[in-house]
């Protein structure tokens, strides 16, 4: 058995929407991390899609987490791989999310800003590319269209 498949696999799952505090509170905790020289933050917001006559007013996510976080676990095993960076968070929600709250929060950390930039733009490609999660665009007179991701 190789060393990804002996890590623990990191649940990624919010309920609701990602708080400010959450996010505030998730950056305070590195500040004793003196290796760090440079932290990039990825924040999904929720935005307010027009659908014809109608707006997307929140987006209800959900997943089959089974199947999920072993996703999630190998882009974040194979980002590890590839940038010698010093630590990562991956945040995504469950549940409703309204427009203009956080969905999606990504933290990367390195020595060096250029390696956290590059790692951080790979993993949410990897996660919008993979990452088996649905969402339900939830609109202004009730109805409802199944989001897609695009690149």
């Amino acid at each position: 058995m190789d060393t990804k498949t002996l890590k623990k696999i990191k649940k990624v799952w919010k309920e609701g929407p990602i708080s400010p505090e959450f996010i505030g509170g998730s950056i305070a905790k590195h500040q004793s991390k003196t290796e760090i020289g440079a932290h990039e933050i990825f924040l999904g917001q929720v935005r307010a899609d027009n659908h014809g006559d109608e707006t997307v007013t929140a987006i209800e996510y959900s997943a089959y987490e089974e199947m999920a976080d072993p996703v999630f676990h190998d882009i974040r095993e194979s980002t590890f791989d590839r940038y010698p960076i010093t630590c990562m968070h991956i945040y995504h929600s469950i549940g409703t999310v309204k427009v203009g709250e956080i969905s999606l929060f990504v933290f990367v950390s390195s020595p060096h800003r250029h390696t956290a930039r590059e790692a951080l733009a790979h993993v949410v490609e990897e996660i919008k590319a993979k990452a088996p999660v649905f969402g339900k665009e939830l609109l202004s007179d009730g109805s409802y269209i199944i989001k897609e991701n695009k690149s």
